[in-house]
């Protein structure tokens, strides 16, 4: 069949933008003279890390902190759900339910790895209304972005704790200068290091939490997009819609082409 699970592979979007941002603000830190070992405290990342992660928990129920956890691959990784194979897949299903009747095709549904379009089809040959059948799909597909929208919530969570946490950091190292008041050096020196918290909060909160949180957004919608145009597939073959015209309802939902180049004259 021609719909296939879709594999992971790695973003290349995040992982280029997590290296482009680090580059870019430690390479800045180096051209004005700075040296690594100005940003690298331990102490301050203890602090920071720390309380985020504690505030979220205490802001979070257990079972959406574990679920947000999940999400992180999909940060990193992206399945390749081509809308094209999926009309493709939902085109050899309609014409196959039109010659032969729509049980003809339990043998393939059953084979199949995605649990959505497996779960509409199978509902299509036990005779489902088909108000039914788009009343249970649509309940899934809004749950499943409630689900997506609470997990990337801890994101942002997340992404708005840690620049107050690193001002906490931040106090907690001036506390310590102030003990050493005598020795003008140790003070410079002690100033400069309690502001290490605060901009390891603030790089945490804007390079990762808060893209992370839209990322999960970004990728949960096409999530959905794909289920809408599972639904409206097997919606039509339901109907006995001609294949050539759910391919046309169906190619709505398919990305853009890119646009011709134009030949030289």
């Amino acid at each position: 069949m021609a719909d296939r699970k879709a594999r992971a592979r790695p973003d290349f979007a995040t992982i280029g933008g997590l290296i482009l941002a680090a580059v870019g603000i430690l390479g800045g830190l180096l051209l004005e003279g700075g040296q690594l070992q100005d940003v690298v405290q331990v102490t301050a990342a203890i602090i920071v890390v720390g309380g985020t992660l504690g505030s979220v928990m205490v802001n979070t129920p257990l079972h959406t902190l574990l679920a947000a956890v999940g999400r992180l691959r999909a940060v990193a990784f992206e399945s390749a759900h081509d809308p094209n194979q999926r009309i493709e897949a939902l085109i050899e299903f309609a014409t196959k339910a039109r010659k032969s009747g729509i049980v003809a095709l339990e043998r393939e549904v059953q084979a199949l790895d995605d649990l959505f379009l497996k779960k509409a089809l199978s509902l299509a040959m036990d005779g489902a209304d088909l108000q039914d059948i788009r009343n249970m799909l649509e309940l899934e597909m809004t749950s499943a972005e409630n689900h997506a929208d609470q997990e990337a919530k801890v994101f942002e969570s997340a992404g708005g704790y840690a620049p107050t946490i690193g001002i906490i950091g931040a106090v907690l190292g001036l506390i310590q200068v102030m003990k050493n008041l005598s020795d003008v050096n140790e003070v410079g020196h002690g100033i400069a290091v309690s502001f290490v918290a605060t901009v390891y909060g603030v790089a945490l909160a804007n390079i990762f939490f808060l893209p992370a949180a839209n990322k999960i957004k970004a990728r949960a919608h096409e999530e959905v997009r794909l289920m809408e145009l599972t639904m409206e597939g097997v919606t039509g073959i339901v109907e006995g819609m001609n294949p050539k015209l759910l391919r046309v309802k169906l190619e709505a939902f398919a990305p853009p082409a890119a646009p011709a180049k134009k030949a030289k004259a």
